[in-house]
């Protein structure tokens, strides 16, 4: 997979994360994954269709993390991963999406984005929308782990 398409959505995360909630993340070295099982406790998943390629995105938070995030954006921490908790996953799917398009635009490459799938719970699985190979990222914090999962096809 092209690290130029990887990029836009590694800076899309560290800067919806530093920018909304005020939260450093430390990113690790990226990875081949070969499983469907998340590394942490809640995971916004989106689909991206183009003209030069199609694929999926997720981001997978631990809970202790996810709670910091709300803390700091929204003044709440439910202290379970909750109805609100998982609408704020998928806003920050969103979110992070939406930059990594605005970036990769100014590259030539344009896509569509369907509407953020959130799923939770220990053991949860990703299914992404592509057959290519998946690259996971993982950032530290203070608070627990991130990932970031991309899977696309001729990227």
């Amino acid at each position: 997979m092209n690290v130029e398409f990887i990029n836009p959505f590694l800076s899309a995360l560290l800067n919806v994360t530093t920018t909304m909630a005020s939260l450093k993340l430390t990113p690790g070295k990226p990875q081949l994954k070969t499983d469907h099982y998340a590394k942490g406790d809640v995971s916004g998943l989106m689909g991206m269709v183009g003209a030069q390629t199609r694929g999926s995105m997720s981001i997978t938070f631990e809970k202790g993390l996810i709670l910091e995030i709300m803390q700091k954006m929204l003044g709440e921490n439910p202290g379970t991963i909750n109805e609100e908790v998982s609408d704020l996953v998928g806003e920050l799917t969103n979110m992070v999406t939406g930059g990594a398009k605005k970036l990769l635009s100014e590259k030539g490459y344009e896509f569509d984005m369907a509407t953020p799938a959130v799923v939770s719970g220990p053991g949860h699985t990703i299914s992404h929308k592509a057959n290519g190979k998946k690259i996971i990222v993982p950032f530290a914090s203070p608070y627990g782990m991130a990932y970031i999962e991309i899977c696309f096809e001729k990227a």
